[in-house]
């Protein structure tokens, strides 16, 4: 019998792919950059050295190239440029934001550092953060490529907020940017969005503010256009079910670090959206073996059938040392395309697909 469809994750299997069975395997974003970058950002960073703009742009396209070629090289069925250009996930984007200001690194722990803004004025969408970036990367793929975005709860909860009568006022105003943002991503293209929100993880209790500005984010947006929601490491009983009830196609859940023990969660009430299961712990340097990248990819069965499951790490991966990454990467699709044919030939029982309101 031949497996059920999903429409708007099916848009992304390839035309020749192997088996009548796809589980999508793509990255969550970020990716460790080579260290000829980092050598060509502190050159570029020195004023007695001849290093100049051209020259550090020439060096991130050439990173951006180089990274999304190594996830082609992977064999991932989704790929981003590894973040190449991007520092820290929140500062990427408040330097891009009217309303925002930095006043100096903030001490987060241990020794390290964060460069946490400001917002001192209304916050304003000017140019767009993203656009060149995409096309730069679908120009150098012919694979489609996914967009992260740090969402509008994480950008709010990691500034100080100076300007505005509290946090969740400043959410929902991020979050008409973000909107702004997405329509001129998805008029140059781009299908696949992923929306990036570990400050949830840390405030599990806001999840209605996030719902909220989820719904401001996806306003206007077509369909086709698939938005996820990624969440890092936390309590998610706290979020579940209500998060069920946020306007995204699927949820990125990083769950192989806590070695599945919280699977059950998710199991009652039946996980109606699509499911990014992270099945490689990007907090171990060291590389999982194909059999048991198979094995974590079979709990995300336990969760949803196979058409509701997309498979990925954990987090983005750029702590890791990168031929680690890369060797993360290439194990976790063969274990999906093994995984594939298991399903294909019945050896795995999996659950039957589930109807949802718009059946």
């Amino acid at each position: 019998m031949s497996p059920h469809t999903n429409e708007n994750r099916d848009q992304f299997r390839p035309e020749e792919h192997a088996h009548d069975h796809f589980l999508l395997t793509t990255v969550v974003g970020s990716y460790p950059k080579p260290k000829w970058l980092n050598r060509a950002k502190d050159l570029y960073q020195d004023p007695d050295h001849g290093f100049d703009e051209d020259d550090y742009q020439e060096a991130l396209d050439d990173a951006a190239r180089l990274i999304t070629n190594e996830h082609e090289r992977a064999g991932l069925d989704v790929v981003v440029d590894g973040e190449m250009r991007r520092n820290e996930m929140v500062e990427f984007f408040a330097h891009r934001i009217d309303g925002y200001e930095f006043n100096g690194p903030v001490k987060v722990w241990g020794h390290n550092y964060f460069d946490k803004p400001s917002v001192v004025s209304e916050v304003q969408y000017t140019d767009s953060w993203l656009v060149d970036e995409y096309e730069f990367t679908a120009e150098a793929t012919n694979r489609p490529v996914k967009v992260p975005i740090t969402g509008p709860y994480t950008l709010a909860n990691w500034s100080f907020n100076e300007a505005y009568e509290d946090e969740e006022a400043l959410a929902y105003d991020l979050a008409d940017l973000v909107n702004e943002e997405i329509e001129k991503l998805v008029e140059a293209g781009a299908r696949y969005i992923q929306i990036d929100e570990p400050a949830l993880a840390t405030t599990p209790d806001d999840h209605a503010i996030v719902g909220e500005c989820l719904k401001r984010i996806v306003k206007d947006i077509p369909e086709e256009v698939r938005i996820g929601l990624h969440v890092c490491y936390g309590d998610y009983s706290r979020i579940y079910p209500e998060i069920l009830e946020f306007p995204v196609d699927e949820f990125d859940l990083e769950l192989a670090n806590g070695d599945y023990e919280q699977l059950d969660v998710f199991k009652d009430p039946e996980f109606t959206k699509d499911l990014a299961l992270g099945v490689t712990d990007v907090h171990v340097a060291e590389v999982e073996s194909v059999e048991q990248i198979e094995r974590n990819i079979e709990k995300g069965l336990e969760i949803v059938p196979p058409e509701q499951l997309i498979v990925s790490p954990d987090c983005g991966v750029k702590l890791l040392p990168r031929e680690v990454a890369y060797g993360k990467m290439a194990n976790m699709v063969e274990a999906a395309r093994n995984v594939e044919k298991r399903l294909d030939d019945g050896e795995l029982e999996v659950r039957s697909a589930q109807a949802t309101a718009d059946d």
